[in-house]
């Protein structure tokens, strides 16, 4: 998340604008994370991203899903795709 939007686009990068209000599903949640939808549960139930079940659905606001990759990239675990804000 640490380079612009103008640096992606001219890597040939494809960028996504989305309010950070936003709640994807599960799948689209590991899409933006880049990580497969299971590891993406595992980080739901272990409290390390926030979520909400709407019936037997999770839902994770895109602000927490920044904020989570905002907290690895400091940890310094790994590198994800750009989705600046």
């Amino acid at each position: 998340m640490s380079a612009s939007i103008p640096a992606a686009l001219a890597d040939g990068q494809g960028v996504q604008v989305m309010p950070a209000e936003t709640e994807p599903t599960a799948q689209q949640a590991a899409d933006i994370l880049d990580v497969s939808r299971p590891c993406l549960i595992g980080l739901l139930e272990s409290g390390e991203i926030p979520f909400r079940l709407v019936g037997r659905h999770r839902r994770i606001r895109f602000a927490d899903l920044r904020q989570y990759v905002r907290e690895d990239d400091a940890r310094g675990k790994r590198s994800l795709p750009v989705y600046n804000h």
